[in-house]
């Protein structure tokens, strides 16, 4: 190989390093340097490369790649052609992967039967029709799970949610007043018992006949509610006139309630109970 003089050094600022033959074509760089020869030590593990061609999901996806491959007849499949090819394949991956080898071992003592009963001469039924071929339940088996592969194919290239494309959920606002939660019964008992309660530490030990009117009650509050645009619960009730006067509120006010004249809200659980006018007075 000719040899190729280095050229004049550079300046003091700067030094240029080449080798004393270059080569035009290197062979490999390693750690970014140039390899102009091949090392004399250089060990490679037998393993060390590994190419797959094709994968096969089991024994009957690796017969049907073998039959297409080869463009056999799969109604009338040359069993021993194919069993050597199987067996071939069979003894790659015993030699690499023994617990992937017992899929294969199976249908390799399946195809190694047929191809027995296929030298000998065929047997004759009692009605004197010719025994079912060898080789059907294996080509019923492999046409099926043709079918199945294809369909599967097909099921795969269908827009998928999640890995083509993604569901838009949008949150859209029926309406813009604000909607208070529903007044149970429950509520409306707890606080009247509430009111019960502090009534009866407040209550007189006179006993009196007095006659009192749910109508005249119910104007009462109606009054009390006017020019106001919110009234909390206790606040229409007066401890201090008694038992019978609180038990007589109470009912006047599920009477409005009951006639649509009061709407009773709550801004949320367990929070204060307001009472208010359901129409405008004018």
């Amino acid at each position: 190989m000719p040899q190729i003089p280095a050229p004049p050094a550079a300046g003091p600022d700067l030094q240029l390093n080449l080798p004393a033959v270059l080569d035009p074509v290197a062979l490999a760089r390693l750690y970014g340097e140039p390899m102009f020869t091949m090392p004399r030590d250089l060990y490679i593990p037998p393993d060390a490369l590994k190419v797959f061609l094709e994968a096969f999901e089991g024994p009957l996806d690796l017969l049907l790649y073998l039959i297409r491959k080869q463009n056999f007849n799969i109604l009338d499949i040359p069993m021993a052609a194919l069993t050597r090819q199987y067996l071939t394949y069979v003894d790659e991956i015993r030699s690499t992967n023994l617990e992937l080898a017992a899929e294969y071992l199976l249908m390799a003592a399946m195809l190694i039967e047929i191809k027995s009963r296929m030298l000998l001469p065929p047997k004759k039924t009692a009605e004197g029709q010719e025994a079912e071929d060898p080789r059907a339940e294996l080509v019923r088996r492999l046409l099926e799970y043709e079918q199945i592969k294809l369909a599967a194919h097909q099921l795969n290239n269908v827009p998928q949610c999640g890995r083509d494309f993604l569901a838009a959920q949008v949150h859209v606002e029926q309406s813009l007043l604000p909607r208070f939660p529903d007044v149970t019964v429950v509520d409306l008992q707890d606080a009247w018992q509430d009111i019960v309660r502090r009534a009866k530490l407040v209550q007189h030990h006179v006993i009196s006949r007095e006659e009192l009117s749910v109508r005249e009650h119910m104007s009462i509050v109606l009054r009390k509610l006017q020019g106001r645009k919110f009234l909390e619960f206790e606040e229409l009730f007066d401890a201090s006139r008694g038992m019978p006067v609180l038990v007589v509120t109470f009912i006047a006010l599920l009477e409005l309630a009951k006639e649509c004249l009061l709407e009773i809200t709550q801004a949320e659980s367990f929070a204060p109970i307001y009472i208010r006018l359901a129409y405008t007075p004018t």
